[in-house]
């Protein structure tokens, strides 16, 4: 039985002075980690930070939406098609109003990208980790053009209304430490098919309101993450464990 972090980015600098302990904390603690990346520097990064820990480390690299206006899709296209065999996924991905507003990413910008991204998944068959803030019915629009192995709309903040359009689509949706604490998101939870979710932490975000604003870790607290869930789903810390393993081997098909 093992544990999937199905979102973390493992490749921030937050973690820079620690990394090692984390990636031998995985192994110690039966973890793997999907670390994604949010632009062409740190997607180039992961390939020198995990080639020894491919046993505890999924690889995914992109474009985040926030880096959208700057990023060189050529140069990305490049650097994809040399190291494919060091790829397990595309994220973080994705789309976000919120970037455009702020007059950071224009949402133009981050739709030719997002194209982009989905493209190289759809055909190097990888599976998807998407970003969906204040964008969520845009992007499940989009995604019905591509032909995609997994996807996953990660921190999944939709209403229920969303929720059933995801999961009768196929997809996946993920729930982070804030489960901890908040309602909604226990609402979501319950109302999503058992076999369409997944727990993640998203690290290096603190959490305000649990774990002493701490950065998140795979191996500090995805186990709390978990425990959250079987409690909200009825079910025994080891059942859920046993089910979310299912589920994030089901997503990435290993």
């Amino acid at each position: 039985m093992r544990l999937y972090d199905a979102h973390i980015h493992l490749t921030d600098e937050s973690y820079s002075s620690y990394l090692h302990h984390l990636l031998a904390g995985l192994r110690a603690m039966n973890m793997v980690a999907c670390s994604v990346a949010v632009d062409l520097a740190s997607s180039k990064r992961a390939f020198d930070l995990f080639i020894e820990y491919r046993d505890v480390v999924k690889n995914f690299v992109g474009i985040h939406p926030e880096a959208a206006a700057k990023e060189d899709l050529d140069a990305f296209a490049e650097m994809f098609s040399h190291n494919i065999k060091y790829i397990d996924g595309v994220g973080e991905i994705g789309l976000d109003k919120t970037y455009d507003e702020r007059g950071i990413s224009s949402y133009d910008a981050q739709k030719k990208v997002f194209g982009a991204m989905l493209g190289l998944a759809e055909t190097s068959g990888k599976p998807v980790s998407i970003h969906s803030r204040k964008a969520l019915d845009d992007v499940l629009q989009i995604l019905t053009s591509y032909r995609l192995k997994g996807v996953l709309l990660h921190w999944f903040a939709g209403s229920k209304k969303q929720l059933a359009q995801a999961v009768d689509t196929g997809y996946f949706v993920s729930f982070g430490p804030a489960l901890v604490y908040s309602g909604d998101k226990k609402v979501l939870l319950r109302n999503a098919p058992k076999d369409r979710i997944l727990a993640e932490t998203d690290g290096p975000v603190a959490y305000s309101h649990c774990f002493a604003n701490l950065s998140a870790a795979s191996t500090s607290f995805l186990v709390s993450v978990a425990y959250a869930m079987a409690r909200v789903l009825g079910m025994n810390y080891e059942e859920a464990a046993i089910l979310l393993e299912k589920n994030a081997k089901s997503y990435l098909s290993t």
